[in-house]
């Protein structure tokens, strides 16, 4: 183990920039309104700008772990940074949606890189005694990340322009690499191999799922659709199989999985990314298509959310290491499901705004409860020289729930207006500005339904933390063994 004796610096630095690219996962649902409108698309192309840049960030997640076990996660964030803040520019100046969709699967490339440095270095910097705290603070920043987004891109669209949500990266990369660079320790590396076959079946597989989901819709759910949705889940099969046989050092090393909590913290993440992803998309386009609101008031809406976090988050943090680690987690997975369903029983046009306050301040309870005691809990017990591995796995499975989140709400709202319309003029998929009265009933309703879909979801996450068992003694105070004096460990501060 290679401790620093500045960690907390490390850190601080790091979530800068883990904070900027979570940031992206969610301005931009704020933003979509308005992109549809001044680029002149329909929805379901508005929603490709989340899901290219969700599924660009998901698949190299594995590979780019690896890639900073063996170049450093150090060099690696900071090439991901640059990347990230470049391909932010070229969001902003885009012309078209095409060009926008391109270059938002740039951003998810930067970010893929960025993002399994961020758990590899807490692992191997910080002492066991200290690790669950640190990976509070790292799950604290994942939370209020996802929520400050909407309140940001409300603010941005409405004062500078949709444009605004992505240039504003440029001069906060530009800091966060000058931190990263100054205080992120430069640790020593471990040789692995790559397996690229294992690289292409997962690329290959999770795209034919996502682009099967994304699409149906428009094509009808015909059988092409239908064979590349299951030929998609057929290769992620093989993939796992072909991890199991491969003499090669696998991609995934599924020896991680035989770490109960581990295996059950990635069904979690899941789950909650999912599910957080999910409900932005209808919650935003309610507040501003049925309601009307500007997108800062749309988002401000939610400020509760962020808020409660907020405070709880520091607090969650400290008793994550005291108690045992199906509590708070499975609190928080119910928290959110009930809160979202109740969200949705009052999503009506008319709807007295406070009566929204109590669902919403619920769910910043349960995003308190969920991020950071997960992220401890699956990299407790996780051996340093698997760090990039172990991060790269966690990472890549909250990323895959946001993908089929953003994917399958996607297609959901545009069958239920698809099925509700049944046969009449409105096609939601063009319409922009307001509403007209019967449209605006029938938009709300299929949008109401849609918020169901991450409110079941989150159940899954209850189940899976209650399965939770307590740490073994040795996995609580593992004996950390002395750091050997290497020249590029840790560099002077």
């Amino acid at each position: 183990m290679e401790i620093t004796h500045k960690p907390w610096r490390a850190l601080g630095a790091l979530c800068l920039g883990f904070f900027m690219i979570l940031l992206d996962m969610t301005i931009v649902s704020v933003a979509n309104p308005a992109i549809q409108e001044d680029l002149r698309t329909d929805i379901n192309s508005v929603i490709w700008v989340t899901s290219a840049y969700l599924l660009a960030y998901a698949v190299p997640l594995l590979i780019t772990g690896r890639l900073g076990d063996k170049y450093g996660p150090k060099n690696l964030y900071l090439t991901g940074l640059v990347v990230f803040t470049i391909a932010s520019l070229w969001c902003g100046i885009s012309g078209s949606i095409e060009m926008l969709i391109l270059a938002r699967v740039f951003q998810g490339f930067g970010a893929a890189m960025m993002t399994p440095q961020t758990m590899a270095v807490i692992t191997r910097i910080f002492p066991p005694d200290k690790r669950g705290t640190a990976m509070g603070v790292w799950g604290s920043v994942a939370g209020v990340a996802s929520l400050v987004g909407p309140i940001a891109g409300g603010i941005l669209v409405d004062s500078l322009g949709w444009e605004w949500i992505f240039i504003v990266n440029v001069p906060v990369g530009l800091i966060a690499f000058a931190l990263a660079w100054r205080f992120v320790p430069s640790l020593t590396t471990n040789d692995h191999k790559f397996d690229f076959i294992g690289v292409a079946l997962s690329a290959v597989g999770l795209f034919c799922l996502v682009f099967g989901l994304q699409e149906g819709n428009t094509f009808d759910w015909s059988a092409w659709i239908w064979l590349l949705i299951a030929f998609g889940i057929a290769v992620l099969i093989g993939f796992v199989y072909y991890q199991s046989k491969t003499r090669v050092e696998p991609l995934v090393p599924l020896v991680l999985f035989k770490d109960r909590n581990f295996s059950l913290a990635n069904i979690g993440i899941t789950a909650m990314a999912f599910a957080i992803t999910a409900m932005m998309l209808p919650a935003m386009f309610y507040a501003q298509q049925v309601r009307g609101f500007s997108p800062t008031k749309a988002a401000l809406v939610f400020a509760p959310m962020a808020i409660v976090t907020g405070v709880l988050a520091p607090f969650i943090g400290k008793l994550v290491d005291r108690l045992h680690p199906r509590y708070i987690p499975a609190i928080g997975f119910l928290s959110f499901s009930i809160a979202l369903a109740w969200f949705a029983a009052i999503m009506e046009p008319d709807t007295a705004i406070w009566k929204y306050m109590i669902p919403i301040a619920l769910m910043g309870v349960g995003n308190a409860c969920i991020w950071a005691p997960l992220a401890a809990t699956a990299t407790h017990g996780l051996p340093p020289q698997q760090a990039g591995a172990g991060a790269g796995i966690y990472n890549t499975t909250r990323q895959v729930g946001s993908v089929l989140g953003s994917a399958a709400v996607g297609a959901l709202i545009v069958s239920r207006i698809a099925a509700k319309a049944n046969g009449s003029d409105f096609a939601m998929g063009e319409q922009t500005g307001p509403l007209p009265p019967q449209a605006r009933e029938l938009f709300n309703s299929a949008l109401a339904e849609s918020m169901l879909l991450p409110a079941g979801i989150l159940l899954i996450g209850v189940v899976a933390s209650l399965m939770f068992v307590r740490p073994t003694r040795s996995e609580q105070t593992p004996a950390p063994k002395k750091p050997t004096p290497k020249k590029d460990t840790i560099p002077a501060a």
